[in-house]
């Protein structure tokens, strides 16, 4: 997004690493993921209307290095050896030296060296689907101040909803970017309330049987059901408006350019509590208008209740995207001599 602050370090080791400077860490290395044995027999705490009880905050952070798609050399390979993850913490802890007396302050840290080579886990390859034809045509109309040789901006038709602060949408939001990467849980008996750091927006689930909207009211995030199959929630998303894409600038490992959606997008996201401080999560979307086949998304979120969610202040109106028409305008109608 136009005008953020990106107040991170990374450092590439085999894979990228990153290092979140916000105050919400400490300096610990944590192991390697999992850090928390995940048991299959693990029975979650209850809420007191006794539903499995996911409330607190998840961020994370421990996914910004871990990127979207998988580097094509690795092929099917989905996880890091024990010996790549251990030379991955010793040049992370050998930087932690590095910087640690020197001119440049450096923030507490907190980093988790993931062991995962992908956000996305199907296709086998860790890499996004091949686009429909009409999808192609779609991504060749796309328009963000991010988008690679975009230099004409006449109308806020030119910018992304995310670039007007309105919404990173779905499935974006719910993958990790470089910085505001809190996801808080909370729950009331019929409803699970998911929030998010970036975009200051809540996403407002029932649980309890409430039927769907017409299809012909649609959303930016979509519309959101929820119900339970044993431990799990598992949230179907329909009715989005198809103005917002599947990928966003700012997602480590984000195939460029960007990828379209449409109104037929359907998300399917499950959340399994097997651990006190950690929840399995995974996503599948399919848009047979663009996306030859479905796509998953998995990865862990850990328990982090000492995480600081801050206000996103971002808002539309503001006079980033007004400056880029009007020096758009300006460099076209006085060309350089």
């Amino acid at each position: 997004m136009i005008g953020r602050i990106l107040a991170l370090s990374v450092i590439s080791v085999s894979i990228t690493l990153a290092q979140n400077s916000s105050p919400n860490a400490t300096k610990a290395t944590q192991p390697a993921a999992p850090a928390t044995k995940t048991t299959t027999n693990y029975t979650p705490p209850k809420t007191p209307w006794g539903e499995p009880d996911l409330q607190g905050i998840w961020p994370l952070n421990h996914l910004i290095a871990v990127p979207l798609e998988r580097p094509k050399q690795l092929g099917t390979k989905a996880s890091l050896t024990d010996e790549e993850v251990s030379k991955a913490k010793a040049a992370l802890e050998a930087r932690n030296k590095r910087f640690q007396d020197g001119a440049i302050p450096v923030a507490d840290t907190s980093t988790r060296v993931m062991k995962q080579t992908s956000l996305i886990v199907e296709p086998a390859d860790g890499r996004f689907p091949p686009l429909t034809e009409y999808g192609r045509k779609l991504q060749a109309e796309m328009r963000s101040s991010y988008r690679p040789g975009q230099t004409v901006f006449d109308s806020v038709d030119d910018f992304s909803a995310w670039d007007r602060c309105i919404t990173r949408g779905m499935p974006v939001s719910m993958e990790p970017r470089n910085y505001n990467n809190g996801i808080r849980i909370m729950q009331s008996p019929g409803y699970v309330i998911i929030v998010l750091e970036m975009a200051h927006e809540a996403r407002v689930i029932p649980t309890n049987g409430m039927p769907a909207l017409d299809s012909h009211i649609k959303q930016w995030m979509g519309e959101s059901r929820g119900h339970w199959e044993g431990n799990t929630l598992v949230v179907e998303t329909k009715n989005f408006n198809g103005l917002v894409g599947l990928t966003s600038a700012g997602v480590p490992g984000s195939p460029g350019p960007l990828q379209p959606a449409t109104p037929d997008l359907h998300v399917v996201e499950r959340f399994t509590r097997v651990a006190p401080d950690q929840i399995d999560f995974k996503m599948t979307f399919e848009d047979p208008s663009v996306l030859t086949v479905p796509m998953t998304i998995a990865y862990p979120m850990y328990l982090d209740n000492k995480y600081e969610m801050f206000e996103y202040a971002c808002h539309e109106g503001n006079t980033a995207v007004r400056n880029y028409i009007e020096t758009s305008r300006y460099e076209r109608t006085h060309p350089k001599k």
